[in-house]
């Protein structure tokens, strides 16, 4: 059933290259997401090795750097949806941040 439902509409697979063009905003977006997703990996890491569900403290920095970044692409994108909720987020990072911050003291 589903071999036919591409079969029908093979010309929605066949245009994909047409609005998938990587420009320098592209590449950039997906270098943000990286840094964005390296955090969760970061934090996987971290809690296998200690063996208990841990958050390391570089793991705020690089979801506020990848947020800053994704901020510059969606805002280049003109994408005001994603651009709030990852402005609203940086409120969370910046939080966390100080808490260390202050921890240490």
């Amino acid at each position: 059933m589903n071999f036919i439902l591409i079969l029908r509409n093979i010309e929605v697979f066949m245009t994909f290259p047409e609005f998938a063009t990587i420009d320098l905003w592209t590449l950039w977006g997906f270098l943000s997401q990286a840094v964005f997703f390296s955090s969760i990996i970061l934090q996987w890491y971290a809690s296998e090795k200690s063996k208990k569900s841990v958050v390391p403290r570089f793991y705020w920095y690089l979801r506020f750097l990848g947020s800053l970044m994704l901020l510059a692409y969606v805002f280049q994108k003109k994408d005001i949806v994603f651009f709030v909720s990852i402005f609203l987020q940086l409120f969370v990072y910046i939080r966390n941040i100080r808490l260390y911050k202050k921890n240490d003291e």
